[in-house]
């Protein structure tokens, strides 16, 4: 009975963080709360407070109750993907759009994460632990990037020339995350193992091109990138145990019902070249790897 009750508090704080609109506040609520998680496990004081808090904010699995959309700021304004401009690496603000970019994949990523604690019931403890902690990540991710994006050209009238919101954005990570919200299975094999790993296969090749501009803030953009593309490997690999650990339970054979939600769902096509060694510590296997890399591009 316990856990349970923990269960549902963390999942409440997930679904409050999940629907506060300002990216700051956001990630504070996170940020301040670290080892939230243990100390719901541990204290009964911290029980009874966030059991009162659920009471007054509702079910954290009390989908029709919440939209389907997480809080997100005015700004960015979202287009389709194909017309978000292309900019020159060489450029400075170029670079600045493409540090934009990421900090709006990150910010994603943190809903993403928080989305998956609130809205799937009847998990053990692990998968909202894993989940919450995916977020906090996310969240730190975002405050990096966003850092150094406010940090170029320094200020101008003692504000930032740019800032989140300052670029467009798309919004294709989340139509998948809205599209698979009551299929828990398509959520782990489609978001994590598909959606996200395309970022460890394209995050080489953006520090290649940063690497060939050897500016300051280009090298600290490629840094930021391997702190990144490190925490995003542990990220692809818990989806990748979840997804597994569904199928299992569910007597679904995972190759055959990965390729299957691949086409029901028309996820996007991968992009080569994968970074197969980064896929490889995520946890996909060699026999998805040879999937992944011919077969499937070609029948996408």
């Amino acid at each position: 009975m316990a856990n349970s009750v923990a269960i549902e508090s963390l999942r409440s704080l997930a679904r409050a963080a999940w629907l506060n609109p300002e990216p700051l506040q956001k990630v504070a609520l996170l940020s301040d709360s670290v080892h939230l998680p243990a100390k719901i496990w541990q204290t009964q004081e911290s029980r009874r407070s966030h059991a009162h808090f659920s009471q007054h904010q509702g079910s954290a699995s009390d989908a029709a109750s919440v939209p389907l959309a997480p809080g997100r700021p005015a700004l960015p304004a979202l287009v389709s993907p194909n017309e978000v401009p292309r900019r020159s690496f060489a450029a400075l603000e170029g670079r600045a759009a493409l540090i934009h970019s990421i900090a709006h994949i990150e910010f994603n990523a943190i809903n993403l994460a928080l989305d998956a604690v609130w809205r799937f019931d009847a998990m053990p403890e692990r998968f909202y632990n894993d989940w919450w902690r995916v977020a906090q990540e996310e969240a730190y991710h975002f405050i990096l990037v966003n850092t150094q994006l406010e940090r170029l050209e320094g200020l101008a009238d003692g504000q930032p020339r740019w800032r989140y919101g300052s670029f467009t954005g798309h919004n294709g990570l989340w139509e998948m995350c809205a599209k698979t919200a009551h299929d828990i299975v398509a959520r782990m094999a489609l978001v994590p193992r598909t959606l996200e790993a395309r970022g460890l296969d394209a995050t080489p090749q953006i520090q290649a091109k940063l690497r060939q501009v050897k500016t300051p803030d280009a090298q600290r953009c490629v840094e930021i990138l391997d702190i990144i593309l490190r925490d995003e490997i542990g990220h692809v690999a818990i989806g990748n145990h979840w997804y597994r650990h569904l199928c299992a339970e569910r007597g679904l054979e995972p190759l055959a019902h990965f390729s299957e939600l691949l086409r029901t769902f028309r996820a996007p096509k991968l992009q080569p070249p994968l970074n197969l060694e980064a896929r490889l510590q995520a946890g996909f296997t060699q026999e998805e790897m040879e999937l992944l890399a011919w077969p499937l591009c070609r029948a996408l």
